[in-house]
């Protein structure tokens, strides 16, 4: 039993520690603020495989390693509510993927599997941006072009890295899976 929560924990750091090494890789699109944020990829997998309470432990982990490391020094935190919001809390719920654990553990045919992984991706993706969506109607609203409103710029914002994001989650996970699915299966 301790072997299995060392090796949990050991698993959701080396995660959180890829997480944020690939934060480090150029990753914004176009003009725009919209981003693609790679680190979804490990904390993805890492919810699959585990579920989601160790999903949420590391996301809120990795949110907090996040906000320290890059979001005071390039000033994303323009207050305590909003750091608190668009790095703990958004990063945590990103966990929420491993819901898709359980029917991911009994599937057995490539489809279901797929299916699952897609499944994840998509709630923990939509939970993150959608925390990032009101951050930004609350906090960055006053960026927005002149005469946008403020719901507006943040689901264009947002809602593109979003979709970004999201797609390209499911596509490396998905590549990842069908080589080694071993990977998405937890040894007890």
């Amino acid at each position: 039993m301790q072997e299995t929560k060392l090796n949990v924990l050991v698993e959701g750091a080396v995660m959180v520690a890829f997480a944020e090494a690939l934060e480090y890789i150029p990753h914004t699109v176009g003009v725009s603020a919209i981003e693609v944020q790679f680190g979804l990829i490990p904390l993805v997998l890492y919810a699959l495989r585990r579920g989601v309470k160790p999903g949420l432990t590391a996301g809120l982990v990795w949110g907090l390693l996040d906000m320290v490391l890059r979001g005071f020094s390039s000033g994303s935190v323009l207050n305590a509510w909003q750091g608190i919001l668009e790095y703990p809390i958004a990063f945590a719920v990103v966990g929420l993927a491993g819901f898709a654990a359980a029917g991911l553990a009994g599937a057995h045919s490539k489809g279901t599997v797929t299916g699952y992984i897609i499944l994840g991706t998509i709630l923990g993706a939509l939970a993150k941006y959608f925390c990032h969506f009101i951050a930004g109607i609350i906090y960055w609203g006053s960026y927005a072009p002149k005469g946008q409103s403020a719901w507006l710029y943040s689901l264009i914002v947002n809602g593109g890295s979003a979709v970004v994001s999201t797609i390209v989650t499911v596509l490396v996970l998905v590549a990842i899976y069908l080589p080694a699915p071993q990977l998405f299966r937890v040894s007890k």
